[in-house]
């Protein structure tokens, strides 16, 4: 069989195999987005609404699943008793979730996204059956009484669940139940999202700061279609956003992306910063971590009644403040309004997820971005308007959406994808790519996600096989030592011994009239009574013919040799002339160049 026909076995192999396990991951992917919908929408309509009378504004793509009653308003002043129960209801949530979490699945606390990314790294895939049941339970409850977090994390969490449990039905390797964690992360944003082609890039770029998975594009697509469609077959088709038809229509605009990107870089960092810090700060607490998530939610509600007393804004940092966006979009805002939104945001997130809350972190980070982009916008177009119309100014909403993600979360092509799918509009490519660029480039040594790795170098996942590849690919020439330490046939074995306590080694060619003619070792001299040693001779105790290796055999094979003959060097000799030594490879030496070269 030739190279081509093996070539087209291979494709039809992995054809095989991973379209129909691609479309199994989607499905249930699908469905479990679904589920987490339906029960995210319940729980913020009953909880949220039904009882603190704060009904979370939808974005402009979604409808509610249930009617807002007529006459219902958030209250304002501090005498509505509902003030005063919005003020409560995050602290209350954050009790029952921070029990349900750290009571039946700890590792479903946070946003979720860095446990998936920490079980594909160390933990070969695998997540633990409760976990998804967990995350969306705690989730809801978080999300649904007012916890500023996200969809993306948990989501995340219930797809990747999926994907190992299968794995594992299926009885298939690490490697593979790798890939389908990816295809339930990649179905799982895809579908909530109704983003399919960026769910598939976040899920393989995510895992890594500058690299991607991208032997798993293919099954990561298949499996975000399926999702996508089957939950946008409940819940209506279209993008989440509704925006204006913005056009790209001048390279000076490109001035103005630029330096939104670099702000939205710099905020990026503080973002991060303090998410961190505030996560270090409840970790000190002397509390019990199952009821920390409830301080976090009372911060949260105080930091809601200030804001609102203030500005009349202070409701908008509950939820996940897609309605906020949306209200951004459609120029509702104004700029001291947005900029308190930043702030304001960049808190409660905080204050919700670094105290063990559950909930993602990828919906707070665009609502970040947007409400900084808005606000530049706005200035822009006051500065500015004959450069920056009304129009231009809101379509700064997007390019910081786009640009906040791409920095917090080191993955700009799958952020500018993502944006241009949840508002539909992909006539900002230019705008989206530079702001993002620039953004990446300024937050390069920080992410949200603490548990990504610079490259798939740095990853256990593939640490195994790039050893392999640095071996396989490097000649033994390139590691051995012609620093060759020789002793003699006719030395006594007691001289041997003398060398290995002086040097260290604890084996010596022989060489005979610069001939190689065998090898010496610690063992060998060992087996030796020691009354004998100075009268025995090495000639007599030495292996020959030696096991040898040549400066052209690659360190793979090489390592072979010392692993099967349990050796711990080799003689390196000329091809040409077997008794001539050139060099002599020891295991350490392996070890020294691999590191060298990783």
């Amino acid at each position: 069989m030739n190279a081509h026909e093996n070539l087209r076995k291979l494709n039809i192999e992995y054809i095989e195999q991973w379209v129909p396990y691609s479309l199994l991951i989607g499905m249930f992917a699908g469905a479990g987005a679904v589920f987490f919908y339906t029960l995210l929408s319940l729980a913020s309509y009953y909880l949220l609404g039904g009882i603190g009378h704060y009904y979370v504004p939808p974005a402009g793509g979604e409808e509610g699943l249930l009617q807002v009653p007529a006459g219902v308003m958030p209250p304002a002043l501090l005498t509505d008793p509902h003030t005063w129960i919005l003020l409560l209801l995050p602290a209350i949530g954050g009790l029952l979730a921070g029990i349900i979490i750290y009571t039946y699945a700890p590792e479903a606390e946070g946003h979720g996204t860095d446990a998936v990314i920490d079980a594909f790294h160390q933990h070969k895939g695998t997540i633990r059956k409760r976990v998804p049941v967990v995350k969306a339970i705690a989730s809801a409850i978080t999300i649904g009484t007012g916890g500023s977090a996200g969809r993306e994390g948990p989501i995340a969490q219930i797809g990747a669940g999926f994907g190992t449990y299968f794995a594992d039905r299926l009885k298939l390797d690490d490697n593979a139940r790798r890939m389908m964690l990816i295809c339930g992360v990649a179905g799982g944003i895809g579908a909530i999202f109704r983003a399919p082609f960026g769910g598939a890039l976040f899920a393989i770029s995510v895992l890594y700061k500058k690299d991607s998975e991208f032997e798993s594009l293919v099954p990561a697509f298949i499996a975000s279609i399926t999702a996508y469609s089957i939950f946008c077959s409940v819940f209506g088709w279209g993008s989440l956003f509704t925006t204006p038809e913005y056009t790209f229509t001048h390279p000076i605009e490109l001035i103005f992306d630029a330096i939104l990107g670099l702000l939205c870089g710099l905020v990026g960092i503080g973002y991060i910063k303090l998410f961190y810090g505030m996560r270090d700060m409840f970790a000190r607490l002397g509390v019990k971590n199952h009821f920390k998530p409830a301080i976090g939610g009372l911060m949260l509600g105080i930091l809601a009644l200030l804001l609102q007393q203030t500005c009349g804004a202070g409701y908008m940092v509950f939820e996940m403040g897609y309605g906020i966006i949306q209200s951004a979009i459609d120029g509702e805002l104004m700029l001291w309004t947005l900029v308190l939104l930043v702030i304001a945001k960049i808190l409660a997130t905080s204050f919700t997820i670094s105290s063990g809350g559950s909930g993602g972190v990828f919906a707070p980070s665009l609502v970040i971005g947007g409400m900084l982009g808005g606000a530049f916008g706005v200035l822009a177009n006051a500065v500015f308007p004959g450069i920056i119309g009304e129009m231009q100014a809101t379509s700064f909403v997007l390019i910081g959406m786009a640009a906040m993600i791409s920095g917090v979360a080191n993955v700009p092509i799958a952020a500018i994808v993502m944006v241009s799918e949840l508002t539909g509009n992909y006539h900002l490519l230019p705008p989206l790519m530079f702001a993002s660029t620039l953004a990446y480039l300024i937050t390069s040594n920080w992410s949200i996600y603490e548990k990504q790795v610079p490259a798939r170098v740095d990853s256990p996942a593939h640490r195994e096989e790039l050893t392999i590849g640095v071996l396989e690919n490097t000649l033994v020439r390139e590691a051995m030592s012609v620093d060759i330490m020789p002793t003699h046939p006719s030395n006594s074995v007691q001289t041997v011994l003398n060398l290995i306590h002086k040097y260290g080694h604890i084996g010596y060619p022989v060489i005979d009239d610069d001939r190689l003619v065998g090898i010496v070792t610690f063992g060998d001299a060992g087996r030796v009574p020691s009354e004998d040693r100075d009268e025995a001779l090495v000639e007599e105790i030495m292996t020959t013919p030696p096991i040898v290796t040549y400066p052209d055999e690659s360190l793979e094979d090489a390592l072979h040799k010392l692993v099967l003959n349990n050796i711990g060097r080799l003689p390196v000799v000329d091809p040409a002339d077997e008794s001539r030594m050139l060099g002599i490879l020891t295991k350490y030496d392996i070890i020294r160049l691999h590191a060298q070269l990783r």
